[in-house]
Protein backbone atom coordinates (compact mmCIF):
# COMPACT_ATOMS: atom_id res chain seq x y z
CA UNK A 1 0.00 0.00 0.00
CA UNK A 2 1.19 3.76 -0.94
CA UNK A 3 1.42 5.70 2.20
CA UNK A 4 2.29 9.13 2.64
CA UNK A 5 5.03 9.80 5.42
CA UNK A 6 3.77 13.01 6.13
CA UNK A 7 1.47 13.24 8.94
CA UNK A 8 -2.14 11.89 8.12
CA UNK A 9 -3.63 14.54 10.00
CA UNK A 10 -1.38 17.40 8.61
CA UNK A 11 -1.29 17.24 4.73
CA UNK A 12 0.92 19.44 3.03
CA UNK A 13 -0.86 22.63 2.26
CA UNK A 14 0.97 21.50 -1.25
CA UNK A 15 -1.18 18.97 -2.02
CA UNK A 16 -4.40 20.58 -1.53
CA UNK A 17 -6.49 21.78 -4.29
CA UNK A 18 -5.87 25.38 -4.79
CA UNK A 19 -8.89 25.63 -6.73
CA UNK A 20 -12.49 23.71 -8.60
CA UNK A 21 -11.41 21.19 -11.05
CA UNK A 22 -13.04 22.24 -14.71
CA UNK A 23 -16.16 20.92 -14.53
CA UNK A 24 -16.43 17.60 -16.44
CA UNK A 25 -18.36 19.17 -19.58
CA UNK A 26 -15.62 21.04 -20.39
CA UNK A 27 -13.29 18.43 -21.27
CA UNK A 28 -13.99 15.75 -23.07
CA UNK A 29 -11.81 14.20 -25.40
CA UNK A 30 -12.84 12.11 -28.65
CA UNK A 31 -12.32 8.96 -26.81
CA UNK A 32 -15.62 9.77 -25.40
CA UNK A 33 -17.87 9.48 -28.15
CA UNK A 34 -17.32 5.98 -28.14
CA UNK A 35 -18.95 3.16 -25.64
CA UNK A 36 -16.48 0.48 -25.83
CA UNK A 37 -17.46 -2.15 -23.38
CA UNK A 38 -20.82 -1.53 -24.82
CA UNK A 39 -19.58 -2.10 -28.18
CA UNK A 40 -17.57 -5.20 -27.13
CA UNK A 41 -20.24 -7.02 -25.78
CA UNK A 42 -22.91 -5.99 -28.87
CA UNK A 43 -20.45 -7.13 -31.18
CA UNK A 44 -19.90 -10.25 -28.92
CA UNK A 45 -23.22 -11.19 -29.21
CA UNK A 46 -23.67 -10.49 -32.77
CA UNK A 47 -21.46 -14.06 -33.06
CA UNK A 48 -22.78 -17.60 -33.55
CA UNK A 49 -22.12 -19.01 -29.92
CA UNK A 50 -22.49 -22.10 -28.92
CA UNK A 51 -22.93 -21.23 -24.96
CA UNK A 52 -21.99 -23.87 -22.43
CA UNK A 53 -21.79 -21.27 -19.40
CA UNK A 54 -23.71 -19.57 -17.37
CA UNK A 55 -25.87 -17.59 -17.37
CA UNK A 56 -28.43 -20.94 -17.45
CA UNK A 57 -30.72 -19.27 -20.27
CA UNK A 58 -27.40 -19.63 -22.61
CA UNK A 59 -28.63 -17.37 -24.77
CA UNK A 60 -31.59 -19.84 -25.75
CA UNK A 61 -34.09 -17.85 -28.40
CA UNK A 62 -36.64 -20.46 -27.02
CA UNK A 63 -36.24 -19.92 -23.45
CA UNK A 64 -38.71 -18.08 -21.18
CA UNK A 65 -36.93 -15.11 -20.79
CA UNK A 66 -36.59 -14.89 -24.21
CA UNK A 67 -39.67 -15.68 -24.73
CA UNK A 68 -40.79 -12.55 -22.21
CA UNK A 69 -38.10 -9.75 -22.73
CA UNK A 70 -36.70 -10.56 -26.46
CA UNK A 71 -34.20 -12.36 -27.65
CA UNK A 72 -31.53 -9.40 -27.40
CA UNK A 73 -31.76 -8.85 -23.93
CA UNK A 74 -30.28 -12.61 -23.15
CA UNK A 75 -28.12 -12.73 -26.27
CA UNK A 76 -26.31 -9.29 -24.51
CA UNK A 77 -26.32 -11.67 -20.78
CA UNK A 78 -22.84 -12.67 -20.64
CA UNK A 79 -20.48 -13.58 -17.42
CA UNK A 80 -16.72 -11.74 -16.41
CA UNK A 81 -14.03 -12.48 -17.77
CA UNK A 82 -14.26 -12.98 -21.38
CA UNK A 83 -11.54 -12.75 -23.78
CA UNK A 84 -12.03 -9.54 -26.22
CA UNK A 85 -14.38 -7.65 -23.19
CA UNK A 86 -13.09 -7.93 -19.85
CA UNK A 87 -9.88 -10.24 -19.79
CA UNK A 88 -6.52 -9.34 -21.13
CA UNK A 89 -4.68 -6.07 -21.33
CA UNK A 90 -6.28 -3.09 -22.23
CA UNK A 91 -9.67 -4.47 -22.45
CA UNK A 92 -12.83 -2.23 -23.37
CA UNK A 93 -13.74 -2.71 -19.66
CA UNK A 94 -10.72 -1.00 -18.89
CA UNK A 95 -11.13 1.64 -21.80
CA UNK A 96 -14.55 2.55 -20.50
CA UNK A 97 -13.47 2.42 -16.44
CA UNK A 98 -10.53 5.31 -18.14
CA UNK A 99 -13.28 7.10 -20.02
CA UNK A 100 -15.69 7.26 -16.74
CA UNK A 101 -13.10 8.76 -14.50
CA UNK A 102 -12.04 11.50 -17.35
CA UNK A 103 -15.83 12.34 -17.86
CA UNK A 104 -16.09 12.92 -14.26
CA UNK A 105 -12.78 14.34 -13.70
CA UNK A 106 -11.58 11.32 -11.54
CA UNK A 107 -8.35 9.87 -10.81
CA UNK A 108 -10.19 6.62 -11.03
CA UNK A 109 -13.71 5.00 -11.22
CA UNK A 110 -15.53 2.05 -10.53
CA UNK A 111 -18.51 0.56 -12.36
CA UNK A 112 -20.30 -0.82 -9.46
CA UNK A 113 -23.32 -3.28 -9.82
CA UNK A 114 -25.13 -3.10 -6.61
CA UNK A 115 -25.87 0.57 -6.70
CA UNK A 116 -24.80 2.94 -4.91
CA UNK A 117 -25.20 1.20 -1.68
CA UNK A 118 -22.60 -0.65 -2.40
CA UNK A 119 -20.34 2.39 -2.90
CA UNK A 120 -21.22 3.75 0.16
CA UNK A 121 -20.47 0.40 2.09
CA UNK A 122 -17.22 0.52 0.16
CA UNK A 123 -16.73 4.05 1.13
CA UNK A 124 -17.28 3.08 4.81
CA UNK A 125 -14.93 0.00 5.41
CA UNK A 126 -11.78 1.52 3.75
CA UNK A 127 -12.14 4.67 6.87
CA UNK A 128 -10.90 2.48 9.78
CA UNK A 129 -7.24 2.84 7.90
CA UNK A 130 -7.56 6.58 8.57
CA UNK A 131 -9.28 6.84 11.80
CA UNK A 132 -11.53 5.28 14.42
CA UNK A 133 -14.40 7.44 14.11
CA UNK A 134 -16.55 8.87 11.19
CA UNK A 135 -18.02 12.38 11.32
CA UNK A 136 -21.05 11.39 9.14
CA UNK A 137 -23.86 13.93 8.29
CA UNK A 138 -26.89 12.19 10.50
CA UNK A 139 -29.17 12.14 7.21
CA UNK A 140 -27.09 9.66 5.14
CA UNK A 141 -28.61 6.83 3.15
CA UNK A 142 -28.82 3.61 5.48
CA UNK A 143 -26.76 1.87 3.16
CA UNK A 144 -24.34 4.72 4.89
CA UNK A 145 -25.34 3.11 8.44
CA UNK A 146 -24.69 -0.64 7.07
CA UNK A 147 -20.92 0.24 5.84
CA UNK A 148 -20.65 1.49 9.56
CA UNK A 149 -21.60 -2.15 10.87
CA UNK A 150 -19.39 -3.42 8.13
CA UNK A 151 -16.44 -1.16 9.19
CA UNK A 152 -16.94 -1.59 13.29
CA UNK A 153 -16.57 2.42 13.14
CA UNK A 154 -17.68 4.95 15.86
CA UNK A 155 -19.43 7.87 14.34
CA UNK A 156 -20.12 10.89 15.26
CA UNK A 157 -23.25 12.18 13.81
CA UNK A 158 -23.36 15.88 12.40
CA UNK A 159 -27.62 17.00 12.66
CA UNK A 160 -28.57 18.32 9.49
CA UNK A 161 -30.78 21.49 9.20
CA UNK A 162 -34.55 19.90 9.04
CA UNK A 163 -37.66 22.30 7.60
CA UNK A 164 -40.08 21.70 10.50
CA UNK A 165 -43.27 22.70 7.58
CA UNK A 166 -42.08 20.27 5.46
CA UNK A 167 -40.45 17.53 7.37
CA UNK A 168 -37.73 17.20 5.87
CA UNK A 169 -33.45 17.25 6.33
CA UNK A 170 -31.37 19.35 4.06
CA UNK A 171 -27.47 19.20 4.82
CA UNK A 172 -24.77 20.33 7.09
CA UNK A 173 -22.62 23.66 7.05
CA UNK A 174 -18.92 23.83 7.05
CA UNK A 175 -19.36 24.75 10.63
CA UNK A 176 -21.28 21.93 11.90
CA UNK A 177 -18.60 19.86 10.69
CA UNK A 178 -15.86 21.68 11.93
CA UNK A 179 -17.61 21.87 15.02
CA UNK A 180 -17.30 17.89 15.06
CA UNK A 181 -13.86 17.35 13.82
CA UNK A 182 -12.45 19.49 16.87
CA UNK A 183 -14.38 17.32 19.44
CA UNK A 184 -12.99 14.05 17.23
CA UNK A 185 -9.25 13.78 17.34
CA UNK A 186 -9.46 10.50 16.13
CA UNK A 187 -11.57 11.22 13.27
CA UNK A 188 -11.23 8.98 9.86
CA UNK A 189 -12.91 10.95 7.55
CA UNK A 190 -15.89 13.38 7.10
CA UNK A 191 -19.06 11.87 5.41
CA UNK A 192 -22.04 14.07 3.97
CA UNK A 193 -24.79 14.04 1.34
CA UNK A 194 -25.09 16.47 -1.21
CA UNK A 195 -27.80 16.69 -3.51
CA UNK A 196 -30.51 15.77 -0.80
CA UNK A 197 -33.48 13.78 -2.30
CA UNK A 198 -34.99 17.44 -2.65
CA UNK A 199 -32.29 18.52 -4.38
CA UNK A 200 -30.74 20.77 -2.11
CA UNK A 201 -26.59 20.94 -2.77
CA UNK A 202 -24.38 21.94 0.15
CA UNK A 203 -21.26 23.61 -0.07
CA UNK A 204 -18.75 20.60 -0.72
CA UNK A 205 -15.97 23.45 -1.28
CA UNK A 206 -16.19 24.84 2.18
CA UNK A 207 -16.84 21.45 3.66
CA UNK A 208 -14.11 20.18 2.12
CA UNK A 209 -11.66 23.00 2.69
CA UNK A 210 -12.63 22.06 6.20
CA UNK A 211 -11.84 18.38 6.33
CA UNK A 212 -8.96 18.57 4.56
CA UNK A 213 -7.51 21.24 7.17
CA UNK A 214 -8.29 18.59 9.66
CA UNK A 215 -6.16 16.45 8.19
CA UNK A 216 -8.94 14.16 6.62
CA UNK A 217 -10.95 13.46 3.48
CA UNK A 218 -14.19 14.50 2.50
CA UNK A 219 -16.61 11.74 1.13
CA UNK A 220 -19.45 12.78 -0.40
CA UNK A 221 -22.76 10.19 -1.33
CA UNK A 222 -23.51 11.80 -4.47
CA UNK A 223 -25.88 9.37 -5.26
CA UNK A 224 -28.75 12.06 -6.69
CA UNK A 225 -25.59 13.97 -8.58
CA UNK A 226 -24.40 11.58 -11.01
CA UNK A 227 -25.55 14.33 -13.76
CA UNK A 228 -23.93 17.23 -11.65
CA UNK A 229 -21.22 18.63 -14.20
CA UNK A 230 -22.53 18.02 -17.31
CA UNK A 231 -24.57 21.06 -18.21
CA UNK A 232 -23.94 24.62 -17.58
CA UNK A 233 -27.18 24.41 -15.63
CA UNK A 234 -26.19 21.99 -13.56
CA UNK A 235 -24.31 22.45 -10.74
CA UNK A 236 -20.48 21.36 -10.35
CA UNK A 237 -20.09 17.81 -8.89
CA UNK A 238 -18.48 16.68 -5.78
CA UNK A 239 -14.68 16.05 -7.01
CA UNK A 240 -14.27 19.38 -8.80
CA UNK A 241 -15.63 21.22 -5.61
CA UNK A 242 -12.62 19.06 -3.43
CA UNK A 243 -14.35 15.81 -2.42
CA UNK A 244 -11.82 12.80 -2.29
CA UNK A 245 -14.17 10.31 -2.75
CA UNK A 246 -17.95 10.39 -4.31
CA UNK A 247 -20.45 7.85 -4.86
CA UNK A 248 -22.45 8.10 -7.73
CA UNK A 249 -25.99 6.62 -7.72
CA UNK A 250 -25.66 6.74 -12.13
CA UNK A 251 -29.06 4.98 -12.26
CA UNK A 252 -30.87 7.75 -10.80
CA UNK A 253 -30.72 10.57 -13.39
CA UNK A 254 -27.93 9.70 -15.53
CA UNK A 255 -29.52 7.11 -17.71
CA UNK A 256 -27.70 4.26 -16.84
CA UNK A 257 -30.25 0.64 -15.37
CA UNK A 258 -31.46 0.52 -12.40
CA UNK A 259 -29.09 -0.94 -9.81
CA UNK A 260 -25.72 0.37 -11.83
CA UNK A 261 -23.79 2.57 -9.92
CA UNK A 262 -20.15 4.61 -9.94
CA UNK A 263 -17.66 5.32 -7.04
CA UNK A 264 -15.46 8.02 -8.33
CA UNK A 265 -12.03 8.96 -6.36
CA UNK A 266 -10.14 11.99 -6.84
CA UNK A 267 -6.42 13.01 -7.39
CA UNK A 268 -6.15 15.02 -4.27
CA UNK A 269 -4.09 14.68 -1.01
CA UNK A 270 -5.55 11.42 0.04
CA UNK A 271 -5.58 9.75 -3.34
CA UNK A 272 -2.36 7.53 -2.77
CA UNK A 273 -3.86 6.32 0.44
CA UNK A 274 -7.17 5.90 -0.77
CA UNK A 275 -6.75 4.05 -4.14
CA UNK A 276 -5.21 0.45 -2.92
CA UNK A 277 -7.90 0.30 0.10
CA UNK A 278 -10.66 1.17 -2.13
CA UNK A 279 -9.74 -1.54 -4.75
CA UNK A 280 -9.85 -4.03 -1.90
CA UNK A 281 -13.05 -3.21 -0.40
CA UNK A 282 -14.43 -3.27 -4.02
CA UNK A 283 -13.37 -6.57 -4.83
CA UNK A 284 -14.78 -7.95 -1.37
CA UNK A 285 -18.08 -6.20 -1.89
CA UNK A 286 -18.48 -6.81 -5.36
CA UNK A 287 -20.30 -9.91 -7.17
CA UNK A 288 -18.03 -11.76 -9.10
CA UNK A 289 -20.76 -12.48 -11.67
CA UNK A 290 -21.50 -9.03 -12.52
CA UNK A 291 -23.94 -8.19 -15.07
CA UNK A 292 -22.71 -7.10 -18.41
CA UNK A 293 -25.81 -5.72 -19.37
CA UNK A 294 -25.83 -3.46 -15.80
CA UNK A 295 -21.59 -2.34 -16.78
CA UNK A 296 -22.44 -1.58 -20.42
CA UNK A 297 -25.63 0.81 -19.38
CA UNK A 298 -22.93 2.33 -17.42
CA UNK A 299 -20.43 3.01 -20.77
CA UNK A 300 -23.47 4.03 -22.70
CA UNK A 301 -25.08 6.58 -20.09
CA UNK A 302 -21.25 8.19 -19.51
CA UNK A 303 -21.37 8.54 -23.58
CA UNK A 304 -24.58 9.98 -23.24
CA UNK A 305 -23.40 12.54 -20.29
CA UNK A 306 -20.91 13.68 -22.22
CA UNK A 307 -22.18 14.12 -25.30
CA UNK A 308 -25.57 15.30 -24.70
CA UNK A 309 -25.20 18.69 -23.54
CA UNK A 310 -28.51 20.11 -25.66
CA UNK A 311 -30.50 17.42 -24.41
CA UNK A 312 -29.82 17.78 -20.93
CA UNK A 313 -30.46 21.22 -21.38
CA UNK A 314 -33.67 20.40 -22.90
CA UNK A 315 -34.70 18.49 -19.31
CA UNK A 316 -33.67 21.71 -17.44
CA UNK A 317 -35.57 23.61 -19.51
CA UNK A 318 -38.25 20.57 -19.13
CA UNK A 319 -38.11 21.41 -15.26
CA UNK A 320 -37.94 24.68 -15.35
CA UNK A 321 -41.18 25.03 -17.28
CA UNK A 322 -42.93 22.55 -14.80
CA UNK A 323 -42.17 25.00 -11.88
CA UNK A 324 -43.06 28.05 -13.70
CA UNK A 325 -46.34 26.74 -14.44
CA UNK A 326 -46.78 25.62 -10.91
CA UNK A 327 -46.20 29.16 -9.54
CA UNK A 328 -47.85 30.71 -12.10
CA UNK A 329 -51.28 28.52 -11.47
CA UNK A 330 -51.11 29.33 -7.20
CA UNK A 331 -52.53 26.83 -5.69
CA UNK A 332 -49.56 24.56 -5.21
CA UNK A 333 -45.75 25.46 -4.15
CA UNK A 334 -42.15 24.71 -5.24
CA UNK A 335 -40.15 23.77 -2.08
CA UNK A 336 -37.03 24.80 -3.45
CA UNK A 337 -38.46 28.49 -3.52
CA UNK A 338 -37.87 28.36 -0.08
CA UNK A 339 -34.24 26.95 -0.06
CA UNK A 340 -32.65 30.37 0.74
CA UNK A 341 -34.10 30.07 4.07
CA UNK A 342 -31.26 27.70 5.18
CA UNK A 343 -27.60 28.41 5.69
CA UNK A 344 -26.70 24.66 4.75
CA UNK A 345 -27.93 24.99 1.02
CA UNK A 346 -26.05 26.77 -1.53
CA UNK A 347 -27.56 25.51 -4.44
CA UNK A 348 -30.28 23.39 -6.19
CA UNK A 349 -30.63 20.48 -8.85
CA UNK A 350 -32.64 21.82 -11.36
CA UNK A 351 -34.14 18.05 -12.47
CA UNK A 352 -35.41 17.74 -9.13
CA UNK A 353 -39.47 19.26 -9.09
CA UNK A 354 -40.44 19.32 -5.47
CA UNK A 355 -43.91 20.37 -4.92
CA UNK A 356 -45.98 21.23 -1.63
CA UNK A 357 -48.75 19.52 -1.90
CA UNK A 358 -50.02 20.52 1.50
CA UNK A 359 -50.44 24.50 -0.29
CA UNK A 360 -52.75 22.64 -2.25
CA UNK A 361 -54.70 21.04 0.10
CA UNK A 362 -54.19 17.14 -0.31
CA UNK A 363 -51.37 15.52 1.20
CA UNK A 364 -48.57 14.20 -0.80
CA UNK A 365 -49.03 10.60 0.00
CA UNK A 366 -52.78 10.94 -1.37
CA UNK A 367 -51.46 13.17 -4.25
CA UNK A 368 -48.77 10.47 -5.56
CA UNK A 369 -51.44 7.39 -5.01
CA UNK A 370 -53.88 9.21 -7.28
CA UNK A 371 -51.32 10.17 -10.28
CA UNK A 372 -50.12 6.64 -9.94
CA UNK A 373 -53.78 5.13 -10.09
CA UNK A 374 -55.83 7.77 -11.72
CA UNK A 375 -53.55 9.51 -14.29
CA UNK A 376 -50.87 6.94 -14.37
CA UNK A 377 -47.91 9.19 -13.62
CA UNK A 378 -45.48 7.61 -11.33
CA UNK A 379 -43.22 10.48 -9.33
CA UNK A 380 -40.17 9.55 -7.34
CA UNK A 381 -41.09 9.77 -3.91
CA UNK A 382 -44.33 11.41 -1.20
CA UNK A 383 -44.46 13.11 2.18
CA UNK A 384 -47.23 14.21 4.20
CA UNK A 385 -46.80 17.69 2.40
CA UNK A 386 -44.66 16.64 -0.93
CA UNK A 387 -44.47 14.90 -3.50
CA UNK A 388 -40.78 14.81 -5.52
CA UNK A 389 -40.88 14.26 -9.53
CA UNK A 390 -37.74 13.91 -11.07
CA UNK A 391 -36.60 14.52 -14.83
CA UNK A 392 -33.75 12.11 -16.19
CA UNK A 393 -30.98 14.06 -17.92
CA UNK A 394 -31.46 13.72 -21.39
CA UNK A 395 -35.06 13.23 -21.29
CA UNK A 396 -37.92 15.71 -22.30
CA UNK A 397 -41.41 14.09 -20.65
CA UNK A 398 -45.09 15.49 -20.90
CA UNK A 399 -45.02 18.01 -18.41
CA UNK A 400 -47.95 19.61 -19.47
CA UNK A 401 -49.64 16.15 -18.61
CA UNK A 402 -48.21 16.29 -15.37
CA UNK A 403 -49.04 20.02 -14.60
CA UNK A 404 -52.64 19.46 -15.70
CA UNK A 405 -53.10 15.72 -13.71
CA UNK A 406 -51.33 17.41 -10.53
CA UNK A 407 -54.05 20.34 -10.61
CA UNK A 408 -57.22 18.19 -11.07
CA UNK A 409 -56.34 16.66 -7.67
CA UNK A 410 -59.45 16.62 -5.70
CA UNK A 411 -59.01 19.54 -2.73
CA UNK A 412 -60.21 18.81 0.60
CA UNK A 413 -64.23 19.35 -0.22
CA UNK A 414 -64.32 16.74 -2.63
CA UNK A 415 -65.13 13.07 -1.93
CA UNK A 416 -64.11 10.57 -4.02
CA UNK A 417 -66.75 7.98 -5.75
CA UNK A 418 -67.32 6.28 -2.40
CA UNK A 419 -67.96 9.04 -0.36
CA UNK A 420 -64.44 8.90 1.13
CA UNK A 421 -62.87 12.25 2.04
CA UNK A 422 -59.72 13.25 0.06
CA UNK A 423 -57.14 16.02 0.94
CA UNK A 424 -55.46 16.09 3.82
CA UNK A 425 -58.06 14.35 5.88
CA UNK A 426 -57.07 11.26 4.04
CA UNK A 427 -54.36 8.96 6.41
CA UNK A 428 -54.42 11.73 8.32
CA UNK A 429 -53.31 11.78 11.82
CA UNK A 430 -53.84 13.16 15.37
CA UNK A 431 -50.65 15.20 15.12
CA UNK A 432 -51.45 17.01 11.95
CA UNK A 433 -48.50 17.01 9.95
CA UNK A 434 -45.73 13.95 10.36
CA UNK A 435 -42.84 15.37 11.13
CA UNK A 436 -39.28 13.88 11.60
CA UNK A 437 -38.53 12.11 14.60
CA UNK A 438 -35.60 13.55 16.40
CA UNK A 439 -32.85 10.85 17.13
CA UNK A 440 -32.29 8.98 20.30
CA UNK A 441 -29.23 9.01 22.09
CA UNK A 442 -26.38 7.12 21.39
CA UNK A 443 -25.58 3.89 23.57
CA UNK A 444 -23.34 1.43 21.15
CA UNK A 445 -21.94 1.18 17.81
CA UNK A 446 -23.74 -0.06 15.17
CA UNK A 447 -21.73 -2.78 14.70
CA UNK A 448 -21.78 -3.62 18.16
CA UNK A 449 -25.61 -3.01 18.31
CA UNK A 450 -26.30 -5.06 15.43
CA UNK A 451 -24.14 -8.28 16.38
CA UNK A 452 -25.35 -8.33 20.26
CA UNK A 453 -27.85 -10.42 21.34
CA UNK A 454 -31.24 -9.63 20.52
CA UNK A 455 -35.10 -9.86 21.55
CA UNK A 456 -38.04 -8.95 19.57
CA UNK A 457 -40.30 -6.84 21.37
CA UNK A 458 -43.76 -5.18 20.52
CA UNK A 459 -43.45 -1.47 19.73
CA UNK A 460 -44.91 0.09 22.27
CA UNK A 461 -42.30 -1.92 24.80
CA UNK A 462 -38.98 -1.04 23.10
CA UNK A 463 -39.42 2.59 23.59
CA UNK A 464 -36.38 2.97 25.92
CA UNK A 465 -34.36 0.40 24.72
CA UNK A 466 -31.52 0.19 22.43
CA UNK A 467 -32.50 -0.59 18.68
CA UNK A 468 -30.27 -3.23 17.21
CA UNK A 469 -31.55 -2.67 13.80
CA UNK A 470 -31.93 0.11 11.48
CA UNK A 471 -35.40 1.58 10.59
CA UNK A 472 -35.86 3.87 7.60
CA UNK A 473 -39.09 5.59 6.39
CA UNK A 474 -38.68 4.45 2.38
CA UNK A 475 -37.80 5.99 0.26
CA UNK A 476 -35.60 8.39 0.66
CA UNK A 477 -34.29 5.59 3.17
CA UNK A 478 -32.75 8.23 5.25
CA UNK A 479 -32.55 6.29 8.74
CA UNK A 480 -34.87 7.46 11.47
CA UNK A 481 -33.74 4.81 14.03
CA UNK A 482 -30.01 3.38 14.13
CA UNK A 483 -28.10 0.17 15.82
CA UNK A 484 -27.27 1.52 19.04
CA UNK A 485 -29.51 4.37 19.09
CA UNK A 486 -32.33 4.24 21.64
CA UNK A 487 -36.11 3.68 20.54
CA UNK A 488 -38.46 6.77 21.22
CA UNK A 489 -41.78 7.10 21.00
CA UNK A 490 -42.01 9.98 18.91
CA UNK A 491 -39.57 7.63 16.46
CA UNK A 492 -42.18 4.15 16.93
CA UNK A 493 -45.09 6.92 16.24
CA UNK A 494 -43.23 8.38 13.13
CA UNK A 495 -42.58 4.95 11.47
CA UNK A 496 -45.98 3.65 12.38
CA UNK A 497 -47.78 6.32 10.28
CA UNK A 498 -45.46 6.17 7.21
CA UNK A 499 -46.05 2.55 7.28
CA UNK A 500 -49.70 3.46 7.13
CA UNK A 501 -49.55 5.73 4.39
CA UNK A 502 -50.47 5.05 0.82
CA UNK A 503 -47.04 3.44 -0.56
CA UNK A 504 -45.56 3.61 2.76
CA UNK A 505 -42.44 1.61 3.86
CA UNK A 506 -39.82 1.54 6.19
CA UNK A 507 -37.16 -0.93 5.74
CA UNK A 508 -35.40 -2.85 7.80
CA UNK A 509 -39.02 -3.45 9.97
CA UNK A 510 -39.98 -7.08 10.94
CA UNK A 511 -43.17 -6.41 9.63
CA UNK A 512 -45.34 -4.03 7.25
CA UNK A 513 -47.06 -2.11 10.57
CA UNK A 514 -43.73 -1.78 12.76
CA UNK A 515 -45.79 -3.22 15.14
CA UNK A 516 -42.35 -5.01 16.67
CA UNK A 517 -38.49 -4.29 16.76
CA UNK A 518 -35.54 -5.80 17.47
CA UNK A 519 -33.66 -4.26 20.46
CA UNK A 520 -30.37 -5.18 22.14
CA UNK A 521 -30.99 -8.03 24.59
Amino acid sequence: MNTRTTDRRSPSPALLPAAPAPAPASRPGVGQLGAPYAEAVLGHAGRDWLRLNVPGHAADPGSGLAGFFGSRITALDFPPLLDGIDLGPDTPLDRALALAAEAWGARRTWFLTNGASQGNQIASMVAPALGRTLVVQRSVHSSVIDGLVLSGLDAVFVQPSVDAQQGIAHGVTAADVAAALERTPDAAAVYIVSPSYFGAVADVRAIADTAHAAGVPLIVDEAWGSHFGFHPGLPANALSSGADLATSSTHKLAGSLTQSAMLHLAEGPFADLLEPLVDRAFRLVQSTSASALLTASLDLARRSLVTGTDTTGSSVEAADRVRAAVRALGRFGVVSDGFHAFPDIVGADPLRIAIDTRAGGITGHEARRRLFRDHQIMVEVATDAAIVAVIGAGSVPDTDRFVEALHTLPSPLTTDAAGTGTGTGAHAHAGGMLRLPTPGATKLTAREAFLSPAVVLAAEEAVGRISADTLAAYPPGIPNVLPGEVVTAEAVRFLQETAAAPNGHVRGALDLGVTRLRVVA
